[in-house]
């Protein structure tokens, strides 16, 4: 197998060639998916080693004080000859990673050969093809936790152990010295706890990506924004706790600390930097410093780590393999987003070109993960299939006099958005409208004057009087209703979402398929707003890829509301993502190939990457914590030299050779819906095509689901056509 050295004498690098190790009893043989350089602990060795001999004596006075009791106890030569023999041996580097179970010891009975599991300690979890790892520094990886992400499990434990140390509590304020990787881990942790952060930090790429995962304010230490922001955020007091995740040889975090504590707050120290203590500063605030050891208790304990002892839980509730624990689980459960740590990803045959890149600065980055053979494809990132419209259509019957109209459900929607279109619509008849209680069935026929009112959908679909159904009950139910109706052999108007899983849409094509009858809509509606199709016609043609940015400022749901009822009705994106997708795929002309999304620390605000066939790509930022008073949705469209901005379907403009910009729409903007119902209700007076291809419904479908697929497996999911 191969395994990264280093020799300590010549700081020489090397990928070598080295035994497999034995699967020992109580520890498992785990083969690499993904291994974490640690680009602070893991570099500093590095370029250590690349010193000299003084410099070396220098930057380990630790080490130097060992010679120096060895050769006043062994004398010169002996001294000489062991240090020597030290240093120029090969030393293996890494200590964070996820693999699989590939071999179980005697005495182990909690995973199984095939587990996921992450793996901690720098002589367990090294940048190797095959670690052998004892029992009580792995943890079992949650299901749908991607292997890139898990691989972050022994430096997030690090980072957790350092903030169990401060004790924080919520409302604390807290500064981070050090936006390192373990920094930004702090970061986020304290953000999750309900305190609110400050870091500081000289990089302002680091400060910013900071704010992005939680903290309320960064900014360099050495200027007076960050002092300003722990007044602002205190009231003058001073921090609660102050977390060193800082490396290097300054003494400025130490007297930043002491400066910016409250009285008798406490300073945490997670990481190596110098620790001269201002005697005064600390003496007068009767600060608390602590030491924040590694993963946790147990660590540096042989007979924890390599003997499997555990300690009893009511004794020691956090032991390092209970933190490792515990980080997967925040991990898996979106407490903790560690996708945009990763600067980059290399393959483990190029670790030493990566290595020396890092250390001469080429490569700037926060987190660096090596990739093994084998594992070039997220495993864990599901594929999702887009089914194969093929489908023996049955005759489409024109309607005879009036499109006469069913409607499932009267709800908000219903009776805002596509009723008051249709009720003073010419050549269209309300016929009957089917709701769950009578009541609302009841006050929905006496307000849009349908002919009928009723609970019974079976009646309804048996009228062969009804030319057309509509679907507009909750989203659980949109998929089994609309395969309901097209049995019935009713065109069908669905609102979106058309399915919540990748079955459910497998379900509507079966019913398509089995009757013949592919009349089927679902609410897509921005594609057909006139301000929308006037700004693509005056953008033209083009030749080149695209890139469309979409802003979404969703805004918060009420308390109470249906929609966040995600276990029954999916997720807020599920029901209304489509909408995003369906405007940029009709934007481009093309159904997207592959989806990436992500969210933020409590899934808050999702980011969703679509690409398509000519390499265009689409970004759809779907925020719930924007200000309500921003508008709801702005779009830019760029290729070929020219730009088309949509702003909230209220103005329009394309800018090219010639600037284009439409009159302001009223206040009242104009979506679609009522161009949307009027092409469907002529497809079905007329007996002609449906607006949408049904192509084109079953791609948007099956892309909003990658989005969820892409979130659980943490890679981009791939739509594949069936065959």
């Amino acid at each position: 197998m191969k395994q990264v050295v280093q020799n300590y004498k010549s700081g020489e690098l090397a990928v070598l060639d080295v035994p497999v190790p034995g699967c020992k009893p109580g520890g498992v043989l785990v083969r690499s998916s993904y291994s974490l350089i640690s680009t602070g602990t893991e570099l500093m060795k590095v370029s250590e080693a690349g010193m000299s001999m003084l410099g070396k004596a220098r930057s380990r006075p630790d080490q130097v004080a060992k010679v120096m009791q060895s050769v006043a106890t062994n004398g010169v030569p002996a001294t000489y000859r062991k240090v020597m023999g030290k240093l120029d041996s090969y030393t293996p580097l890494g200590y964070s990673l996820c693999g699989v179970v590939e071999q179980v010891g005697t005495g182990i009975d909690d995973v199984k050969v095939g587990d996921l599991v992450a793996c901690a300690g720098n002589e367990h979890a090294l940048h190797a093809e095959l670690n052998w790892v004892p029992k009580n520094l792995y943890a079992r990886v949650p299901d749908g936790l991607a292997p890139r992400h898990a691989a972050f499990g022994t430096v997030g434990s690090i980072a957790l152990q350092g903030v169990r140390r401060g004790e924080s509590q919520l409302g604390d304020v807290a500064l981070v010295i050090g936006l390192g990787l373990i920094g930004q881990l702090v970061v986020q942790l304290l953000a999750a706890s309900g305190v609110r952060v400050v870091g500081a930090d000289p990089d302002p790429v680091r400060c910013e990506l900071a704010e992005r995962l939680g903290a309320a304010a960064c900014g360099d230490p050495g200027s007076a924004a960050v002092e300003n922001s722990v007044a602002e955020l205190t009231g003058g007091h001073g921090v609660d706790q102050v977390y060193l995740a800082a490396g290097g040889g300054s003494n400025q975090p130490v007297e930043l600390a002491a400066r910016l504590s409250r009285d008798r707050g406490r300073v945490i120290d997670i990481g190596k930097c110098r620790l001269d203590l201002p005697w005064n500063a600390y003496y007068e605030k009767e600060l608390d410093v602590r030491f924040s050891r590694s993963y946790g208790p147990g660590r540096y304990d042989p007979e924890y780590e390599l003997d499997g002892r555990d300690y009893p839980i009511g004794y020691v509730r956090w032991t390092e393999r209970r933190n490792l624990a515990c980080f997967l689980d925040l991990l898996a459960r979106g407490r903790v987003d560690v996708e945009p740590l990763v600067s980059h990803t290399a393959d483990f045959d190029d670790a030493v070109e990566t290595y020396q890149r890092l250390k001469d600065g080429d490569l700037k980055a926060v987190a660096v993960l090596f990739r093994y053979p084998g594992h070039e494809v997220e495993a864990a990132a599901p594929a999702v299939t887009v089914p194969t419209v093929n489908v023996q259509r049955s005759p489409a019957r024109a309607a005879r006099g009036p499109v006469r109209l069913a409607f499932a459900g009267a709800g908000n929607y219903a009776t805002s958005m596509l009723l008051p279109h249709l009720a003073q619509r010419d050549g269209v008849e309300l016929s009957t409208v089917v709701t769950t209680t009578a009541l609302s069935a009841a006050n929905a026929k006496r307000k849009f004057g349908f002919a009928e009112a009723t609970t019974d959908l079976d009646a309804v679909l048996g009228d062969p009087s009804i030319d057309a159904v509509f679907v507009v009950t909750r989203h659980s139910s949109h998929a089994e209703l609309a395969q309901r109706a097209l049995l019935a052999g009713k065109a069908v108007f669905v609102e979106k979402p058309l399915a919540l899983t990748e079955d459910e849409l497998a379900g509507v094509l079966a019913a398509v398929d089995k009757s013949g009858n592919d009349r089927l809509q679902v609410g897509f509606n921005r594609r057909f707003a006139p301000l929308l199709q006037e700004a693509r016609k005056r953008f033209g043609a083009r030749s080149g890829p695209a890139s469309i940015r979409y802003l979404v400022n969703a805004g918060r749901l009420q308390h109470g509301s249906w929609y966040l009822q995600q276990g029954t009705e999916g997720s807020r994106f599920a029901g209304e993502g489509g909408h995003f997708i369906d405007t940029a795929s009709w934007l481009l002309k093309a159904d997207p190939v592959s989806v990436y999304a992500i969210t933020t620390p409590g899934n808050e605000d999702l980011q969703v990457v679509l690409r398509y066939p000519d390499g265009s790509t689409a970004t759809i930022s779907y925020v719930t914590t924007g200000a309500p008073s921003f508008p709801k949705e702005t779009l830019d469209l760029v290729a070929d030299g020219k730009v088309l901005r949509l702003d909230d379907f209220v103005r329009a403009s394309v800018y090219g050779r010639k600037r284009w910009v439409s009159s302001r729409l009223p206040k009242a903007r104009d979506k679609g819906q009522s161009a949307e119902l009027a092409a469907f209700i002529k497809a079905v007076r007329t007996g002609g095509p449906m607006p949408v291809p049904l192509e084109s419904l079953v791609a948007t479908t099956a892309a909003t689901l990658a989005v969820q697929a892409s979130l659980v497996g943490g890679a981009p999911v791939t739509l594949a056509r069936a065959r």
